[in-house]
């Protein structure tokens, strides 16, 4: 269920075919660069799209840099929640409001690269898969990041065989049925592939660039790169199987 304190942005006349969701919160000084280098790739792969920024109860100058992008690119639109309810919820609810025949996803604080979006999207048009996530094989974090994350990958391809080394990438296309697989569960956003497959749709992945964060501050401590995930992941694995017995 999307949230009601989410604020539904007014939809362009013509539909979209791709619909650009980013969840961000408190990523003043990263709204404009992000949509600097977006917008255009966007834009040289269809006239039609729209770019949905979902603002997650930011307290900062994130709603008015949204509000500025939105006057320079009218495919640029916000959706607000009313208080900080979480990336998870933030993502599910931009997916469910997106109107393209394909969604695309990236994360708000300028360390993916849009124009990877091409190659991701080749994926899907090709028909090799119904869900491309990039694969961040040059990661630019602490090498303490770098270690768990990989850690944690691979512990959970085990547990959950969601078929990709980096759930945690959030530069990913998929097909727009494929958003019917997803619910409200704790740390969705890095369980999509996951639940993608669960849902019977074919994954695919494709190396892309990572780049140093330049502003703002990561929102994530070594909880929610751990205990939290790992919590999560087995209350996910446990209501996966229950799922499948039902059916």
């Amino acid at each position: 269920m999307i949230p009601h304190s989410l604020t539904p942005p007014v939809p362009p006349a013509v539909a979209p075919r791709l619909s650009l969701v980013i969840p961000v919160y408190n990523e003043a000084g990263n709204i404009l660069p992000v949509a600097e280098a977006a917008v255009p790739v966007l834009a040289a792969l269809d006239p039609h799209f729209e770019f949905i920024f979902v603002n997650d109860g930011s307290t900062d100058a994130t709603a008015a840099e949204i509000a500025h992008a939105s006057s320079r690119w009218p495919q640029v639109r916000e959706l607000r929640h009313a208080t900080n309810l979480g990336q998870a919820a933030a993502l599910l609810a931009g997916l469910r409001a997106a109107r393209g025949e394909l969604l695309l996803t990236m994360d708000g604080d300028g360390q993916n690269d849009p124009r990877d979006f091409p190659a991701l999207l080749a994926l899907v048009e090709s028909g090799r898969c119904d869900l491309a996530c990039g694969w961040r094989v040059n990661r630019h974090d602490s090498w303490l990041r770098r270690v768990m994350s990989r850690v944690a990958n691979v512990i959970r391809g085990r547990v959950l065989d969601d078929r990709v080394h980096d759930s945690g990438c959030q530069l990913r296309v998929m097909r727009r049925e494929v958003r019917d697989a997803f619910f409200p569960v704790t740390l969705m956003q890095s369980f999509v592939p996951a639940l993608a497959v669960a849902a019977g749709f074919r994954v695919a992945e494709h190396a892309v660039t990572h780049h140093a964060r330049q502003r703002g501050v990561a929102k994530y401590g070594l909880g929610n790169l751990w205990w939290r995930p790992a919590i999560a992941m087995v209350k996910l694995r446990l209501l996966l199987w229950r799922n499948r017995r039902r059916s």
